[in-house]
């Protein structure tokens, strides 16, 4: 299951040298203007390394098989590489043999930050700008326009959107039913007095509320509070504090929980041990699949003004032949079209990529999930925000669950709280200089 972890950092030893020789060959240009991409006139294999499980790779092979229904002479290989922790370390270790790679990836843009300086990715504007392969244009595609901003690498659009989703708040209605929630919370501090009284009147037999992702719940705790995600954040600061006490104080009171043996906490939730959850929108997928009969839900917008945009994107490597290209983005266009996009969203819970999607009536008349007849509000209503494709920016953010958990626990099992945040504060510190 993925919730978009996104951990270890990029090893880019060698990768230089690797990028030069990979630049030598012509047919291994990172770009090409648009009228040189060919049409696919013979058979073409793209092979596509995921990291999609359960109902989701079912649902992409099923995206595949449509795909090539309609383009005959293209051949989708999915090659399932695990969990985008498997994922990430398998197109790490392989940069260093660029020919081993596949054509397309699906990948966060902070895992090739190196390959796209050592020119080992396409640039994809003149396949959005071709006509035949593309759209010709990017107005004309129909995605997210932030979306589209997001899954590039400084300002070169190395990707396109595929697989997205956004935090919400997953809740139980009947349970503030019962003790007296009355209203949704829009705030964290109404999070906070929600959880508080949950967990009292439920005589401490249910935890008021949780966040699944602990590094989101930093990031973006800086972010409300004015602090984009940088080596200029002083983690012992008063910003940082505070976020961190907010989440401290609740662990120590019992009325917050993080994610713990359990792992992901849609399965307290669903085991009604659990109120009220910030987590993923792809959650939902993993809350039917979990629940019992008459098991209700219901989903809302993150109670903070930022909310994050998450999931993976699709890159193309530049060792392709130009045939392997041309065939790929056709792939691209498909996955991330109207229908590609709505068949995607209303299996697997993720929400569209493209525009006219979201709007679209069949989307929203989607009644297996809670989320599409809301989600045009929470969009409106929250600005996306995703981790900045900076230096070491991935390999801090990918320390920020450890060092979280271990703040936490500390605040749990009423040890030496400060000394955890201190240790916090020198991993993050370090990971920012590495």
């Amino acid at each position: 299951m993925n919730f978009g972890k996104k951990l270890a950092a990029l090893a880019v030893a060698g990768l230089a040298l690797v990028g030069t020789a990979a630049c030598s060959n012509n047919s291994n240009s990172s770009s090409s203007s648009s009228s040189k991409i060919p049409k696919v006139t013979k058979k073409t294999t793209v092979v596509f390394w995921h990291g999609m499980q359960g109902a989701q790779e079912k649902t992409l092979k099923s995206l595949a098989q449509d795909f090539e229904n309609k383009n005959p002479k293209i051949k989708i290989k999915l090659e399932q590489q695990g969990d985008y922790d498997n994922l990430q370390s398998k197109i790490t270790s392989t940069l260093q043999s660029p020919k081993n790679l596949p054509t397309i990836t699906q990948a966060y843009p902070g895992w090739l930050e190196s390959a796209a300086k050592n020119k080992m990715l396409v640039d994809l504007k003149p396949y959005i700008d071709n006509k035949d392969v593309g759209w010709g244009s990017v107005a004309a595609s129909g995605i997210k326009q932030d979306m589209l901003n997001g899954a590039q690498i400084k300002g070169t659009q190395y990707g396109i959107p595929f697989n997205k989703s956004i935090e919400v708040l997953i809740y139980n209605p009947k349970m503030f039913k019962q003790y007296g929630i009355s209203k949704v919370p829009t705030t964290m501090s109404e999070v906070k007095d929600a959880a508080k009284t949950i967990y009292q009147k439920s005589n401490h037999q249910v935890v008021g509320a949780g966040f699944d992702d602990l590094d989101n719940y930093y990031v973006l705790g800086m972010k409300n509070q004015g602090e984009n995600f940088s080596s200029k954040i002083d983690f012992t600061g008063t910003k940082s504090r505070k976020l961190l006490n907010y989440f401290i104080n609740g662990e120590k009171a019992g009325y917050f929980r993080m994610p713990g043996s359990d792992k992901y906490l849609y399965i307290p939730f669903t085991n009604q041990k659990l109120a009220m959850f910030v987590t993923s929108s792809s959650t939902e997928t993993w809350i039917k699949q979990a629940a019992k009969k008459g098991f209700t839900y219901e989903v809302a917008a993150r109670p903070s003004k930022y909310t994050m945009s998450q999931g993976t994107d699709i890159y193309m490597f530049s060792h392709a032949s130009a045939m392997q290209k041309a065939a790929a983005f056709k792939f691209m266009k498909y996955l991330s079209s109207k229908d590609g996009q709505i068949k995607w969203a209303k299996e697997t819970g993720y929400i569209p990529v493209n525009e006219t999607a979201t709007k679209s009536d069949d989307y929203k008349a989607n009644k297996d999930f809670k989320l599409p007849a809301k989600l045009e509000d929470i969009l409106n209503s929250n600005s996306l925000y995703s981790v900045p494709v900076i230096k070491d920016s991935s390999a801090t953010y990918s320390q920020l669950t450890p060092i979280m958990q271990s703040i936490l626990s500390a605040a749990q099992k009423n040890r030496n709280v400060e000394k955890a945040i201190t240790t916090g504060k020198n991993k993050f510190d370090a990971a920012w200089k590495q």
